[in-house]
Formats: structure tokens, C-alpha cells, sequence
């Protein structure tokens, strides 16, 4: 039932080549039960989202790998799809960009027509066939109607999908440059955070070593930019994830509701936005490994 990471720095360019490929539970590790499509989605310098996927497992696509290593952004979203709604395509991959913002989703929800009344002319930035890039529609539609203010616009999109329509889960992470938004509704599948301040490592990846090319800066050169990139070790950051992906003692489930949302300054604002239960829960089936204990 899909993975998703979200990660930022706030305003310093990073690399997300650990969390992404070296971790001891990295997205291309859960690739190999989530193997529908991967993507990863960044911003380029000028602020521009960024959007590498292809409906092919993480751990089979060189192309994966070689983003992973080289992309450089101070926000990342990344995505392992398990398919619920629309087949395996590039469309149907996540994440998704639309009005200048990345979003994943981990769950699903039924009576998808319903959902397509709401969102009026709305549909037509749904590019594909899901249920998560209609759900991404919807927050862009509450954006708008809350003048702009994201975090409203996903707990607004998220209550109204739960009071009408079935849902098992409506996790997701919603990315502008340098900003992070990060929803866990309701409490079956998992969605964690950590706060990382300048100089943790993991101790996952120092007894491994994998941290070791981690920790090397790098210097991207480009026809239109130069940039250099410290290490994610050099600088603080904060990491969302469906499942804790090292061995850092840090992690903290989100409950049931709460919506955070971080700055770019790197404060992270947390409120239960959404108190009540879905009006339709589907349950997951007992011993479903997405059943949060």
C-alpha cells in the first residue's frame, strides 16, 4: 500500500541519496514489496518542481539510483507505489506537481466519481487515472478557497474526502521549495517524523558505513547554475517517512489527524486538525503489514 518520504532543509540544497538508497529501510529496500512505480520529486534552483518517475520498481531502475545520488534540493518527495487505482503508467506514478508544488499519497479511498463532482473544473489538472492525484486536485481546489494557506487546503480537502467517501487512508506529503507539509489521517497506516539537527548521523549508516559518501559535499555545475551542496550531516533537517527508515532513536508517530507543517526556517508547527474518524473506514484485513500497532 505505497511508501512516501518527504524530507527538507529548510533552505539549504541537500542530497537524499541516504534516505532514498542507503538506509537500512530505504525507499529502494521497500521497493521490493511496493513495486508498481517509484518517483522522486525536488525543486531546481529557480524553484521549479522536478519530477523523475517511472512505473517501475526502485531497485530495478538505474534511473532511480542515478537521481537519487546526483539531485541536489533543499525539499524532496519521494514515492514506492503498491497499485490500488489505475494501472502501472508514468501518469498514474506518483508523486505529482501541480501549481508549483509535489505531493505523494499513501492509502486510497473509494466512489472516485463523486470526488471528480466535487472538483469541477478542478479535473482537469488530473493528469492520470488515481484516486491520489483527484485527492491532490482537491487540495489545490481548498488551497484556493482558503486564499493560498496550504495546511488548510489539505485538512479541508482530507475532512471532506473522509465525511464522504470510504477511505482506508489519506497520508500524504505536500512540497513547495524549502516548505513541507505532512498529514496522517486516519491512525491505520503509518506516518512518522524526525527532527535531524547539524552533525546527527545515523548510526544505522556508521555502522554500516554508508554514510561515509553521504558525508562528502558536492560541488553540481550546470550550464545555468553552480551550486554547492554540504552534506546531509552538516546541516539540520527534517525527515517525514511511512516507515522509520534507520537506526536514530528520534522518530515519533503522528497521530491520528495531525497535520504538520514545516517552515523554512526549519519550526515545525503540529495540530490534530482532524479529530473525528472517516464516516466509512475500510478496514485493513487483519495482519495487513500497513496495520499500525
Amino acid at each position: 500500500m505505497c511508501r512516501l518520504l518527504g524530507l527538507t532543509a529548510g533552505r539549504e540544497p541537500i542530497g537524499a541519496s541516504f534516505w532514498l538508497l542507503d538506509a537500512p529501510d530505504s525507499l529502494e529496500v521497500q521497493s521490493r514489496r511496493n513495486a508498481d512505480g517509484s518517483g522522486i520529486g525536488f525543486f531546481d534552483p529557480s524553484g521549479t518542481p522536478v519530477l523523475d518517475k517511472q512505473p517501475e520498481a526502485a531497485f530495478r531502475d538505474e534511473g532511480f539510483a542515478r537521481v537519487a545520488r546526483r539531485a541536489r534540493s533543499a525539499t524532496f518527495v519521494a514515492h514506492v507505489r503498491f497499485a490500488t487505482t489505475g494501472g502501472a503508467t508514468v501518469e498514474n506514478t506518483h508523486p505529482f506537481t501541480m501549481r508549483g508544488q509535489i505531493m505523494a499519497h499513501n492509502g486510497g479511498f473509494g466512489d472516485v466519481p463523486r470526488l471528480d463532482e466535487q472538483l469541477g473544473r478542478y479535473g482537469d489538472l488530473v493528469l492520470g487515472d488515481t484516486d491520489s492525484e483527484r485527492y491532490f486536485a482537491l487540495i489545490t481546489q481548498q488551497v484556493d478557497a482558503h486564499a493560498g494557506d496550504v495546511g488548510a487546503g489539505i485538512a479541508a480537502a482530507a475532512s471532506w474526502i473522509g465525511a464522504h467517501l470510504p477511505v482506508s487512508s489519506l497520508n500524504t506529503v505536500v512540497a513547495a521549495p524549502g516548505e513541507l507539509w505532512a498529514l496522517r489521517y486516519p491512525g491505520q497506516h503509518a506516518l512518522h517524523i524526525i527532527e535531524r539537527p547539524a552533525g546527527a548521523s545515523s548510526p544505522a549508516a556508521a555502522a554500516t558505513g554508508a554514510a561515509g559518501a553521504a558525508a562528502t559535499g558536492l560541488h553540481v555545475r550546470s550550464a545555468t547554475s553552480s551550486v554547492h551542496a554540504p552534506a546531509l550531516q552538516a546541516l539540520p533537517s527534517v525527515v517525514v517517512a511511512s516507515e522509520e527508515l534507520d537506526g536514530e532513536s528520534g522518530w515519533r508517530m503522528l497521530a491520528s489527524g495531525e497535520l504538520v507543517h514545516v517552515h523554512p526556517d526549519l519550526t515545525v508547527e503540529s495540530a490534530v486538525v482532524i479529530p473525528d474518524p472517516p464516516a466509512h473506514l475500510i478496514p485493513l484485513p487483519a495482519g495487513n503489514p500497513n496495520i499500525d500497532t
